[in-house]
């Protein structure tokens, strides 16, 4: 695709204190994971507590809401306080939760990656467990902090997928093996959300958005991360691009 009708995905920051300066950063790897899985380049989209989505939206052909060292603040979804020390980003909860809505609104194709996958469901109403390992009947979802980073990403759990969702028509197959690194889950889904994947402990893992106009995926694996090395994950940000893609050719029209 020639750089004039390249499309244009933004991708969610985290609002962080470094040093002496509040700063919005992204890992890398969600920018690579555009920029080398997909034909788009990535636009990092500030968490500053407010959005002008209306604008931000009509200038974008699909959206990636990323993971997180944050936890989205427990009031969102009338939960309990979190445990002294929990990192929290509430200008990043103001920013993606309404731009969640208005994105999915707007035919704007969504993709959601751990926090992000968090952030869809409370969104939509839903909650979560926020320390999962401390919830009897799952197995251990989080890294390994001690371990090397290859080992912390690598490949954890199967997923069993839904027939008939988005996961599965991108992937074509019923299981898949994915890495697992996160502390919190999902504890009651949001409405209008389709589960599109679970665990083998029954925790949901990907869903997708119902009645959306196009696209909307959460998955709370990380399938950014090497993504060109493995075909599932390749498979997800394929059909995510599909998406981004349509919506790019419509709005150069």
């Amino acid at each position: 695709m020639s750089e004039v009708g390249l499309a244009v995905v933004g991708v969610t920051a985290c609002n962080q204190q470094l040093g002496l300066h509040p700063f919005n950063i992204v890992g890398e790897k969600y920018l690579l994971a555009i920029a080398d899985a997909t034909q788009a380049w990535p636009l990092v989209i500030p968490s500053l507590g407010h959005c002008p989505a209306e604008v931000v939206l009509s200038r974008l052909d699909g959206i990636l809401f990323t993971g997180s060292p944050s936890n989205i603040e427990p009031h969102h979804f009338d939960g309990p306080a979190s445990e002294a020390g929990t990192h929290h980003d509430p200008k990043r909860d103001a920013t993606t939760l309404p731009l969640i809505h208005a994105a999915i609104k707007a035919g704007v194709p969504v993709l959601g990656i751990c926090r992000g996958f968090q952030e869809m469901n409370v969104a939509f109403g839903g909650s979560l467990h926020q320390r999962l390992h401390e919830v009897g009947g799952f197995i251990e979802h989080r890294e390994d902090k001690t371990a090397p980073v290859e080992e912390q990403y690598g490949l954890s759990h199967e997923v069993k997928i839904e027939p008939g969702g988005l996961l599965h028509d991108a992937w074509g197959r019923s299981s898949a093996e994915v890495n697992s690194v996160h502390t919190q889950g999902v504890d009651r889904l949001g409405v209008g959300l389709r589960p599109e994947a679970y665990a083998n402990d029954g925790l949901i893992e990907a869903f997708s958005v119902k009645d959306a106009k196009n696209f909307a995926l959460g998955v709370q694996w990380h399938p950014e991360w090497k993504v060109l090395d493995n075909a599932f994950y390749t498979a997800v940000f394929k059909a995510f691009n599909e998406a981004c893609q349509h919506r790019a050719a419509s709005r150069v029209k």
